[in-house]
């Protein structure tokens, strides 16, 4: 059994390779059973500031794992700042073991800071480094990715720079004119936190995962970072995933 957590569709296509059939948590974190039984049970999702998403933590804290082998795959862009050992420890924090927990470097989406069309033009290994991952769990290695002293001082980096920031962060973003009321948006938050008005789209930012599914999502690209953007002309979308797939595994209407 495979749960996932995905925004651009990174973290779907790693869990499609890691078992059939695997199943959103967005559509089931609000379920009243969240008790889950299987040999293997794992979770695959993108890491943001490092750790893994409010909703992905939420759902380890409220479900309950009948297996002998629990895995977490970390999908990261540039550096994930010690991803596996930050989610070993909020997983124990909650009562729960991890036996697997590792990282996998894949486009980096994150617009303020990076090309999507240099992004796509990397050889991240994401085939070998899948792979070794799947060889590791079908084997049921027991195993946390050590951080690394880079890694570790760039999280601690990080959290020196967002110690005083406001959580939320739609004040990041602004829906331009071009907003043609499609809906899309809508459709492919995880939260449900985007409504249509009389005249564009409007985030009312409750319970908002920093994700940017929105953003990437918007077919005329009216959803901007208020920030400048490495190349304001190019969305993301991982090649082997479909945006219907991202709505099916997001849409809360």
């Amino acid at each position: 059994m495979v749960s996932y957590f995905t925004a651009t569709g990174n973290s779907l296509y790693i869990a499609k390779q890691l078992g059939n059939e695997p199943v959103s948590i967005p559509q089931i974190i609000n379920n009243t059973d969240l008790t889950f039984e299987a040999d293997k049970i794992g979770i695959v999702c993108p890491v943001y500031g490092h750790e893994m998403p409010k909703m992905v933590k939420e759902f380890i804290k409220k479900a309950t794992f009948k297996t002998d082998y629990f895995y977490i795959i970390l999908t990261y862009g540039m550096l994930h700042g010690g991803a596996a050992e930050l989610a070993d420890k909020y997983t124990k924090s909650v009562g729960k073991k991890v036996d697997y927990a590792k990282a996998i470097v894949m486009v980096d989406n994150f617009l303020p800071n990076f090309d999507m069309v240099e992004q796509c033009a990397i050889d991240k290994k994401i085939p070998e480094n899948l792979a070794l991952i799947k060889a590791d769990i079908n084997s049921k290695k027991r195993m946390i990715e050590k951080a690394g002293f880079k890694n570790k001082m760039i999280h601690k980096g990080y959290m020196a720079m967002v110690k005083n920031q406001d959580e939320t962060v739609w004040s990041k973003f602004k829906v331009e004119d071009t907003c043609v009321l499609c809906g899309t948006c809508t459709k492919v938050c995880p939260v449900g936190a985007i409504k249509l008005t009389d005249t564009k789209a409007e985030h009312t930012m409750k319970n908002c995962q920093a994700c940017y599914a929105c953003v990437h999502a918007c077919p005329t690209k009216a959803i901007k970072f208020t920030i400048p953007e490495k190349n304001p002309d190019v969305r993301y979308r991982n090649e082997n995933i479909t945006l219907d797939e991202i709505v099916k595994a997001n849409n809360q209407m």
